[in-house]
């Protein structure tokens, strides 16, 4: 309490979780932000609640989520019955089981987007699933996004990701939004190298604030001034249009939706 009051910390701000804090955002930016997607590292995949309320939001999601979630495959067929009780269902299975037992035709090559180094490419799966929740009970249906991807040492590289987007969503759209994470973390890496964002000289909370504000407006100019040199179409610095919001349109290539990564 001490150093809260020290550094000006008002007592109506209450100690919040990432998924907590990413909610409230939402909430209450979400409306002045036109967004597609909601997109976050398996912190913010890995607690069924927190996708549950951008389910009940309207949000459309992409999440990373730990490669040791418990899995059922909703397009295997489920064992035979034996004619007394329920109708067994698919087993729950680990990941890295589940993953041995794909045939190799299951996987889809997709070329993501030009990179620094060369194409970004990347094979893809997917499948609907359902997993466990935190309380050991089962989650609603949702679609579970793998992908692999080759390193430099020669091994291949696998993420998870969990969403609620329409099963006719292309491969290659779900690919440009697992991606486009890491354009933000280098946004952010831009901003602490360019414009101080993590150099901030405050004692208490109004400061960091004030430093944290300024830091991220003159980030932003530079990335617009960046833009805007590589790329002259006016076009492309047109805000999303509020049809885009929530990412029920069909947007064109050239105008992609856009993402709210947490």
């Amino acid at each position: 309490r001490g150093r809260r009051e020290e550094a000006g910390v008002p007592e109506t701000i209450a100690f919040q979780t990432r998924p907590g804090l990413a909610l409230e955002m939402l909430k209450e930016c979400g409306g002045r932000l036109p967004h597609a997607w909601v997109a976050g590292d398996d912190e913010m995949g890995r607690p069924s609640s927190f996708r549950q309320e951008l389910r009940d939001a309207n949000e459309r999601y992409l999440l990373a989520v730990p490669s040791n979630l418990l899995i059922r495959d909703l397009e295997v067929a489920p064992p035979e019955s034996s004619g007394r009780g329920r109708h067994p269902k698919v087993p729950f299975t680990r990941w890295d089981r589940w993953r041995g037992a794909l045939p190799e035709r299951a996987w889809t090559r997709i070329d993501v987007r030009d990179g620094e180094k060369g194409p970004l490419v990347i094979e893809a799966v997917t499948r609907r699933i359902q997993a466990r929740t935190e309380t050991g009970g089962t989650g609603p249906e949702e679609l579970l996004f793998l992908t692999r991807g080759r390193q430099a040492d020669g091994t291949d590289k696998h993420d998870y990701y969990f969403s609620n987007a329409d099963p006719g969503t292309s491969l290659k759209e779900r690919a440009r939004v697992a991606k486009a994470e890491h354009r933000v973390e280098e946004c952010f890496e831009r901003a602490k190298g360019e414009a101080g964002l993590a150099d901030d000289q405050g004692r208490n909370g109004m400061a960091w604030h004030h430093h944290q504000t300024l830091a991220l407006l003159a980030a932003w100019f530079l990335t617009q001034e960046t833009r805007r040199g590589k790329n002259p179409d006016p076009c492309a610095d047109v805000a999303a249009t509020s049809g885009a919001h929530r990412g029920r349109d069909r947007v064109s290539p050239r105008h992609q939706s856009p993402i709210v990564s947490l």
